[in-house]
């Protein structure tokens, strides 16, 4: 039941978005999502697969929105900045997504750091997400671009999510991420 599934899926985030996650109901999950509780269990097995599902889907959501930045017709440095925007952006919005992305984990929040997201896959930590973006950055980027810029750009948008700056804030890392993403003027003449 795939449809069941991610309906499912997505009324758990509306209703983690809403209140922590041990106030969140099965129940309540089940009627938001238009199926019968035995259909929630059926998917998860209980709360805690629930759980693990949401935060692998979160995890998901956010690499998509980083392919979604790589693959625009902009600059290298253009789609550096945009994935770092998108990182900022995605931590402050949703909060498994910066947990993932920190490592910093509450009683509020599903699967604490550690747990499987599914049978046999843990959930991705911060140094796996920083890997995964820098990996599909150099990829995507023109070669000779460097993994060592793209990894840069994501460790400069996780100091804005650790340590947030206001809104203005988010263009001061744009800006620093254009520089740092620019080819070095000087590396050329040597």
């Amino acid at each position: 039941m795939p449809a069941a599934r991610e309906s499912l899926l997505e009324a758990a985030g509306v209703a983690l978005l809403a209140r922590p996650w041990p106030s969140v109901r099965m129940v309540d999950v089940a009627a938001a999502a238009g199926v019968s509780r035995q259909t929630l269990y059926n998917e998860f097995g209980g709360k805690a697969g629930l759980g693990r599902a949401l935060v692998r889907r979160e995890a998901d959501w956010y690499l998509d929105g980083v392919d979604r930045a790589l693959r625009s017709p902009a600059g290298s440095g253009e789609r550096l900045a945009s994935v770092a925007e998108w990182t900022v952006r995605a931590a402050r919005a949703r909060p498994l997504v910066r947990a993932l992305l920190t490592g910093s984990w509450d009683g509020n929040l599903p699967v604490p750091p550690g747990r499987a997201a599914r049978p046999g896959v843990p959930a991705p930590g911060p140094g796996d997400l920083a890997r995964a973006v820098r990996d599909r950055a150099a990829a995507a980027l023109a070669a000779g671009e460097g993994a060592q810029r793209c990894e840069l750009a994501v460790r400069l948008a996780l100091s804005y999510v650790i340590a947030p700056a206001e809104e203005p804030g988010l263009g001061e890392l744009l800006g620093l991420l254009r520089l740092v993403s620019e080819p070095s003027r000087t590396a050329g003449g040597r």
